[in-house]
């Protein structure tokens, strides 16, 4: 349960920086910018779990200052691919 709680807590935080920071105007409230942090997170604990390794597995980022840094590098690649999907 603790670490539910703390995935929502890193989404949030995630999300809502990476928001801040990313270029534009992005929709969705505040479960939107929860569900995109938990993404992103989930993307860049993956994206190091791969640079770090070379082997590909699905890990997410903890909840810590390294962890947010790669959370929101990973929630914006997910703005910029939610970006790309809508467009069309």
């Amino acid at each position: 349960m603790i670490n539910i709680i703390a995935w929502i807590i890193l989404g949030l935080l995630a999300g809502a920086i990476a928001k801040a920071i990313y270029p534009g105007r992005q929709g969705g409230g505040i479960f939107a910018t929860t569900f995109l942090g938990i993404i992103g997170a989930f993307i860049g604990g993956t994206l190091v779990t791969l640079i770090q390794t070379g082997q590909f597995s699905l890990a997410g980022a903890a909840l810590s200052i390294p962890g947010i840094f790669v959370a929101v590098l990973g929630a914006m690649i997910a703005i910029y691919v939610w970006g790309l999907i809508n467009r069309t």
